[in-house]
């Protein structure tokens, strides 16, 4: 049996995908890249080769902003990822004539003609560099608020009346919800704001005020939150028949670039040596940082301990409370300024919690 090999590497995830004959999947992977993306490909090559000899896969290619390298060192076709991904979606869903497409770092809109009969992109568009409207905006605010990113879709979903979050600067967008944080908003109120934030950057700085023919197809990483599922269909006023979610969402890219190769008749295949050509090349790439001298201290002293209450007889105390974005701070103070007691804990986006929690461990410290 000869075999299609696609891979697919973008700024946070590495997607591998083997198909048969057929063009039907038989193995896909999605793994996070944890900014190793040739150790992670390594990895993923290492298990899939277990199964199948490299003299098995008739078609390779790579994708993706991080398949150029991959392609160089393996010495096969490298798919531009805006075919790529028309095409995966055309193989499972040809009725789809819109592509949004959502990544770590990247943001795509595709449009596809199919007035010849055979699907072609006829437009298309891509975010700035910027991480607002992308998956690591919403990773790096799951963690922040101390939510699982694999939740974030669920606890949003628990909002019935989402605020308002500005979306086109994560800057602004993290403002925003650090305000709302600080008056008591519900965290899936603040959750729900932000996936609405980010479908309405979308529409506004990718789409353009362009027409979106339907149906649509919302594929990428980000496809797996339910809460940005619900905003797309309410931002863009779609009826739940006019948004496609492929059940191959986060891999199409990789089966796309496999599928275009095949359409080739790419004659690369993939080196027997595959595995020693992507171990030499991280044997032999060299770091170099250059760092700054080390910092040498202003000679300025801390007051690393609160002042003891001597005696059982009651004395003025008097508290302040500090509530930050990311930390909380309680310090009681006696008439002369002395510090008697104080503690530095972490909002975690539950600003009430944290003042309760000061208030206790200092009760628990310095009693009445």
């Amino acid at each position: 049996m000869t075999l299609k090999l696609g891979i697919d590497i973008g700024s946070v995830t590495a997607k591998i995908v083997v198909l048969d004959e057929a063009s039907q999947i038989k193995e896909s992977r999605y793994i996070r890249t944890k900014g190793q993306p040739v150790e992670t490909i390594l990895a993923i090559l290492e298990e899939v080769l277990g199964k199948y000899p490299t003299s098995q896969f008739g078609v390779v290619a790579a994708t993706g902003t991080g398949g150029e390298l991959i392609a160089q060192i393996l010495e096969i076709p490298f798919i531009n990822e805006i075919i790529a991904q028309a095409a995966g979606t055309a193989r499972f869903h040809p009725e789809v004539r819109t592509i949004l497409e959502i990544g770590g770092q990247d943001s795509k809109l595709i449009i596809i003609d199919t007035a010849s009969g055979t699907p072609k992109v006829s437009d298309f568009a891509l975010n700035g560099a910027c991480a607002a409207g992308t998956g690591s905006f919403l990773d790096q605010q799951a963690s922040r608020m101390g939510i699982p990113i694999e939740q974030l879709g669920g606890v949003a979903m628990q909002s019935a009346h989402p605020p308002p979050v500005a979306g086109r600067c994560s800057v602004f967008a993290k403002t925003d919800m650090i305000h709302l944080q600080q008056v008591g908003t519900p965290v899936h109120d603040i959750l729900a704001g932000l996936c609405f934030a980010m479908v309405r950057n979308f529409k506004a700085q990718v789409g353009k005020g362009r027409h979106l023919p339907r149906p649509i197809a919302f594929q990428g990483g980000v496809a797996a939150n339910i809460a940005i599922r619900r905003a797309v269909l309410e931002v863009n006023d779609l009826k739940e028949s006019e948004l496609i979610i492929p059940e191959h969402f986060a891999v199409l890219g990789a089966m796309g670039a496999a599928l275009v190769a095949s359409e080739r008749k790419s004659k690369a295949l993939l080196p027997a040596n595959t595995l020693q050509r992507l171990r030499d090349y991280i044997a032999r790439r060299e770091h170099q940082f250059v760092s700054l001298p080390q910092l040498i201290g202003d000679g300025y002293q801390l007051v690393n301990q609160a002042a003891e209450i001597k005696g059982t007889e009651k004395i003025e105390a008097f508290i302040g409370i500090d509530i930050g974005s990311i930390s909380t701070n309680v310090v009681v103070l006696d008439r002369a300024n002395n510090i008697i007691y104080r503690c530095y804990i972490m909002t975690a986006s539950r600003p009430l919690d944290a003042v309760r929690a000061g208030l206790l461990d200092a009760g628990k410290h310095i009693g009445d």
